[in-house]
């Protein structure tokens, strides 16, 4: 019977439970230090040891691959450096172009708006710098594809490098006033 998880991956965990170093970094954390997960259980999609927010594993395969296709929208909570200007965001909605594997990718149009007040997340264990370093803006962001950095790469291609990201919704599944760390067992996932 398959098994379904959601868990608020916390900055600076790898999306993964082994890794391929030998003998592994010490500063590399892994998703099994943050739960007893059962054998097979794969995370769906990845989040960079540096992001944070939403992450959903499954021993089910078929869901894996569900989730990781172009029909499930992913969205992002960003903090980018500066004031972001609506030229930026609005460019961020055609698709801009980035580069992936060394090679030019013009992005999918998106769903991207400013957010108007900070997001309620609990403070990163690594402090983003302060904000005498000049402004910074929240914007939501929301995929159906998952390109390597993509959402990093995209807010740089429009001038406005990416301080801070939590995933917070995967399809139907949010990450709501969940911890980070926590973890729920979940009968499926609403996609």
């Amino acid at each position: 019977m398959p098994l379904f998880f959601k868990l608020y991956k916390p900055y600076g965990y790898l999306s993964q439970f082994i890794t391929n170093e030998k003998p592994r970094k010490k500063n590399k954390k892994l998703l099994g230090e943050l739960f007893d997960f059962p054998e097979g259980t794969m995370s769906i999609g990845r989040l960079d040891q540096d992001s944070e927010g939403l992450l959903l594993l499954t021993t089910d395969g078929k869901v894996s691959a569900e989730v990781t296709g172009q029909k499930v929208e992913k969205e992002y909570f960003v903090q980018v450096d500066g004031k972001i200007s609506e030229e930026a965001v609005a460019a961020l909605r055609e698709g801009v172009e980035i580069s992936i594997n060394g090679k030019k990718y013009q992005t999918l149009p998106s769903r991207a708006k400013i957010l108007s007040k900070k997001p309620a997340f609990p403070e990163r264990a690594k402090k983003i710098r302060g904000e005498r370093h000049g402004p910074t803006s929240w914007i939501s962001v929301t995929l159906t594809e998952g390109k390597f950095r993509q959402v990093k790469k995209m807010t740089a291609a429009v001038g406005f490098p990416t301080l801070r990201l939590v995933r917070v919704r995967i399809g139907n599944e949010r990450l709501g006033d969940m911890q980070p760390g926590e973890v729920v067992k979940k009968d499926n996932f609403q996609l």
